[in-house]
C-alpha cells in the first residue's frame, strides 16, 4: 500500500470520529439546556398562575364571599384572563381540567377527545396527590426520547413518576404537546401551561440539522484537504531518493537532502544533514551566549542606576542575590501609603507645561525620599498621586509605623516644597494621605515586555479609598483600624467614623493620626471621643453636647461641626432600629 493511500486512511478517521462524538456531545447538552431553560419557563408561569389564584381566592376569604356562587365565578374569570396574559405565543395553550377530565378553562381551543378526558383525569389525579402516573401520559416520540425513554424504563422498572413542579408530555386532540402543571385546592382545579412539543422543541431540531450540515460539510472538506496534501508530501520522496544517488555516486559532500519529512524514507538522508546542521547550530549558540552575557551585565547596571532611585540598596542586592524569586508571588502582610495632590486640575490649569513639569518633579522628588528613607517602595505614579507600599520585598516588625511616620514627614517636606512654591509666585500643593495595612499578594505582574512589581488586592483598594475620604472629613492622614492597632502605643489616633466606602457594603471604623498633641487639644479630642461612643449608642443629646464642648476646645475643627449636625440630625429624626453607625459613602 502506497503512502499516499496509508495516510488518507489513518488521518481521516482521527479528524471525523471526533467531529462525530463532539457533534453528537453537544447536540445533547444543547438540547439538555434548552429543555432546562424552556421548562423552568413553564414552571415559572405555573408559579405565577397559582399565586394569582392564590391571591384571588384569599380575597374572597377575606370578604367572606368564598360562598357566593356569583363572586366565585368572578374570580375564575379573573383567573382565565390572568392566564391569557402568560401566553406568549398562538400554539401556548393554558388550561384547566377537573378531576373528571373536562376543561374548566382554557385560553385557546384543544379539541379534546374522550381518550383525552381519560388521560387528563389521570394527569389530575398525579397533580392533586402525586400519584404515580404509567406511560401514556408522559413520553415523547422522537428518538431522543424514546432513547430516555428506554433508559429509564430500563433503571426503574418500566414506569415514569409525575409530581406537582415536573413537567410532563401529553397528546391532546391528536397534539403532542409539553408543559408543566399545579393543583389548585379551593376550585378543585388542575392548572397546566402547555406548548406544543414542535415549538417547544424546534430550537433543538434547529440545532440537529445544522450540526448534521456542519458534520457533512466537514468530512468533504476533510476528505478533499487530505487528497490535496497526500499529494504534496508524497511528492518530494521522488526528490529524496534522486539526491541521495547523487551524494552516494559524485561524493559530494556538500550536498544536502531537501528531506521535507521525517518518515522512514526521508531517516537516511536527514541523519546525513544532522552533522552539519548541529555544527553550524552549535556555533550560533556559542555566538549568541557571548552576546546575551554582554547585553545581561549592562542590563544589571542600568537596573542597579534605575531601581535605586526608588528602592534601598539592599533590596537590589537581595533580588540580584537571588534572582528566581522575583517571578513568585507571595501573599503577605504589608502596610500601603497613597498620597493625592488636592485640586491639582484647577492648579495646572494656572502654570505653564514646563512650570508642571518642574513643580511635580520637586514635589515627587522629596516624597520620594521620605518613602525611600524609610525601607519603603515606591509602587508607582498615577498622575499626581503616588503609591507605596511597605514590608516587601523585606519584611519589618514595624511597618505600619513607617508607613505613618512617613506620612508625616510627608506633610513636613509638603510644608518645604509650598514654600519653594511661593517663592516662585506658584499655587501651593495641599495632599491627602490614605494608609492601610494587610494581605496582599505581592510580585512581578505584567508581561514579558513590562513588567512592575507591584501589589494588588482588597486592601490596596481600601488605602486608595481612605485617601479620597480626607476631603470629605478635613484631615490630611487617615488610616484603617489595621494601621491604628499597630501605632497606637506610639501616636494618639482619633477616631472619625465607621463608614462603607465605594464598592463595599461593610464598615470599617476610620482614624486621623497625631504627631503632637496640645494640652488643650488632647482635652477637646476627650471629650470629642466620649461623644463618639454616645453618638454610636444611639444617645444623641448627650453626644451632641459633649461635640459642643469639644468644638469650644477645637476651633475650626471640621468634625466637631459634622458630629454636631449628624447629632442634631437624628435627635430630629432618629434613625431606624437596625441602624449600626455605618456611613455610606456613595462617591470617591
Amino acid at each position: 500500500m502506497k503512502i499516499k493511500t496509508k495516510m488518507i486512511w489513518i488521518v481521516l478517521p482521527l479528524i471525523v470520529v471526533p467531529i462525530v462524538i463532539m457533534g453528537f456531545a453537544a447536540s445533547l447538552s444543547a438540547r439538555n439546556g434548552i429543555t432546562k431553560i424552556a421548562t423552568e419557563f413553564l414552571r415559572f408561569k405555573t408559579d405565577e398562575l397559582l399565586n394569582y389564584a392564590n391571591s384571588q381566592w384569599g380575597i374572597l376569604v377575606e370578604n367572606n364571599l368564598a360562598d357566593k356562587a356569583e363572586f366565585v365565578s368572578a374570580t375564575k374569570a379573573a383567573v382565565e384572563s390572568f392566564a391569557a396574559t402568560l401566553v406568549r405565543s398562538k400554539s401556548e395553550i393554558i388550561f384547566a381540567v377537573d378531576e373528571s377530565g373536562n376543561v374548566a378553562m382554557s385560553t385557546g381551543r384543544l379539541g379534546i377527545g374522550d381518550g383525552d378526558r381519560e388521560k387528563l383525569s389521570r394527569l389530575f389525579l398525579v397533580l392533586k396527590g402525586g400519584v404515580e402516573i404509567k406511560e401514556g401520559v408522559g413520553g415523547g416520540s422522537g428518538f431522543i426520547d424514546r432513547l430516555s425513554a428506554s433508559v429509564n424504563r430500563f433503571l426503574f422498572g418500566g414506569s415514569e413518576s409525575y409530581t406537582s413542579g415536573d413537567w410532563f408530555d401529553i397528546t391532546i386532540g391528536g397534539v403532542e404537546r409539553v408543559g408543566a402543571g399545579v393543583y389548585f385546592k379551593p376550585f378543585n382545579w388542575a392548572m397546566l401551561v402547555t406548548e406544543e412539543k414542535r415549538v417547544f422543541y424546534s430550537a433543538v431540531t434547529e440545532i440537529y440539522f445544522q450540526s448534521l450540515i456542519l458534520l457533512s460539510v466537514t468530512v468533504v472538506i476533510s476528505i478533499v484537504l487530505l487528497l490535496v496534501f497526500s499529494g504534496f508530501l508524497t511528492r518530494p520522496i521522488n526528490l529524496v531518493v534522486k539526491t541521495m544517488r547523487e551524494i552516494i555516486s559524485r561524493n559530494d559532500l556538500s550536498k544536502r537532502v531537501p528531506v521535507v519529512y521525517g518518515d522512514e524514507i526521508g531517516e537516511l538522508g536527514h541523519t546525513f544533514n544532522i552533522m552539519t546542521e548541529e555544527l553550524e547550530r552549535a556555533y550560533e549558540q556559542i555566538k549568541r551566549y557571548a552576546y546575551r552575557a554582554v547585553v545581561s551585565k549592562k542590563r544589571e547596571e542600568k537596573i542597579r542606576n534605575i531601581f535605586q532611585k526608588y528602592v534601598p540598596k539592599d533590596v537590589i542586592d537581595q533580588f540580584f542575590a537571588n534572582p528566581e524569586k522575583m517571578l513568585v508571588g507571595d501573599n503577605r502582610e504589608l502596610a500601603v501609603l497613597f498620597s493625592d495632590i488636592r485640586s491639582f486640575t484647577s492648579i495646572s490649569e494656572k502654570l505653564s507645561p514646563e512650570e508642571i513639569v518642574e513643580s511635580l518633579n520637586r514635589y515627587f522628588g522629596l516624597m520620594v525620599d521620605v518613602v525611600v528613607g524609610y525601607n519603603g517602595i515606591v509602587d508607582k505614579f498615577i498622575g499626581d498621586a503616588l503609591m507605596a507600599f511597605y514590608g516587601a520585598p523585606v519584611r519589618h516588625s514595624d511597618d505600619s509605623l513607617r508607613a505613618v511616620r512617613s506620612a508625616f514627614d510627608m506633610m513636613k517636606a509638603l510644608k518645604e516644597f509650598n514654600s519653594w512654591q511661593k517663592k516662585r509666585n506658584r499655587p501651593v500643593f495641599r495632599i491627602g494621605i490614605g494608609i492601610n495595612f494587610g494581605i496582599v499578594t505581592v510580585g512581578n505582574i505584567g508581561s514579558e515586555k513590562k513588567m512592575d512589581y507591584t501589589v494588588i488586592g482588597d486592601m490596596v483598594n481600601l488605602a486608595s479609598r481612605l485617601q479620597d475620604l480626607t476631603k470629605y472629613y478635613g484631615e490630611s492622614i487617615i488610616v484603617s483600624e489595621s494601621v491604628k492597632e499597630r501605632i497606637d502605643k506610639v501616636y494618639y489616633c482619633r477616631l472619625l467614623d465607621m463608614v462603607a466606602v465605594v464598592g463595599k457594603s461593610e464598615g470599617v471604623r476610620i482614624y486621623s493620626p497625631r504627631e503632637k498633641l496640645k494640652d488643650s487639644e488632647r482635652s477637646g479630642l476627650n471629650l470629642y471621643a466620649r461623644g463618639m461612643s454616645l453618638y454610636f449608642n444611639r444617645e444623641f443629646r448627650e453626644a451632641l453636647n459633649a461635640f459642643l464642648s469639644a468644638k469650644r476646645l477645637l476651633p475650626g475643627d471640621k468634625m466637631c461641626d459634622l458630629m454636631v449636625e449628624r447629632c442634631r440630625t437624628y435627635i430630629k429624626d432618629p434613625p431606624p432600629p437596625d441602624w449600626n453607625g455605618v456611613t455610606v459613602m456613595k462617591h470617591k
